[in-house]
């Protein structure tokens, strides 16, 4: 069976090493303004995005979507960048996937910061946690009666005053520890150590697993 041309952008949601396995893909760093254009030689048949740069440099566009998915290119879209656009462009094809888009299409959410981190261009190492993310651990402590609703939610709430890069785990829980006490802040970081929360990853691996069952042939894309 023949895999068909697939390029992947990823990083911080998913390290590009987790993807080494899909044959004949090519692995690139989170996409950013003109890397589009660049793959073009490459002629894809199917694109998935995960990551995208925000602002370090300029985010892609969905102007540098649109012209694959006019040419047929399968694009998908999940976690992070790839789940934003993939909510701005799925009328005209591109498919998303996961938690992360699924909330942005229902305008559960709306911030772009939410899914934003600060992290190592070298390992792709996280250095702050995404908004999106304490949500669903701070969720996760509130299904174990660690957290009220409202105490989760006033949590949630000092957070988005920081800027993204200062969202860190010791961040939240020492605002934590303003709102709910000493004790039961200690007992929601534990909790949180013992059960570590990643929608994004798991958004990620959703991606990787549905390009993984396109191991078959695809008619070629007549091109000018």
């Amino acid at each position: 069976m023949i895999m068909p041309r697939t390029v992947v952008f990823t990083g911080p949601s998913l390290n590009p090493v987790e993807v080494a396995h899909i044959d004949g893909a090519t692995i690139l760093p989170p996409v950013k303004r003109g890397d589009l254009k660049s793959i073009r030689g490459l002629e894809p048949e199917v694109i998935g995005i995960i990551d995208g740069e925000f602002h370090q440099s300029l985010a892609v566009s969905p102007k540098e979507i649109l012209p694959f998915l006019e040419d047929g290119v399968r694009v998908y879209g999940a976690a992070s960048m790839g789940a934003l656009r993939a909510v701005e462009l799925r009328k005209f094809g591109m498919i998303g996937i996961g938690r992360v888009f699924r909330l942005f299409s229902l305008r559960l959410l709306d911030c772009d910061d939410e899914v934003a981190l600060k992290y190592c261009p070298c390992t792709f190492q996280a250095h702050s946690e995404p908004l999106v993310n304490t949500r669903y651990a701070l969720r996760a402590g509130i299904r174990n009666g660690i957290l009220t609703r409202t105490e989760a939610s006033k949590i949630i709430a000092s957070l988005r005053t920081l800027y993204y890069p200062e969202r860190t785990r010791s961040v939240m829980i020492r605002i934590a520890r303003g709102i709910v006490g000493c004790v039961r802040a200690a007992c929601l970081e534990q909790f949180l150590a013992s059960r570590p929360v990643n929608v994004k990853n798991a958004d990620a691996r959703m991606l990787i697993a549905e390009l993984s069952r396109q191991r078959l042939k695809v008619p070629e894309t007549p091109r000018n």
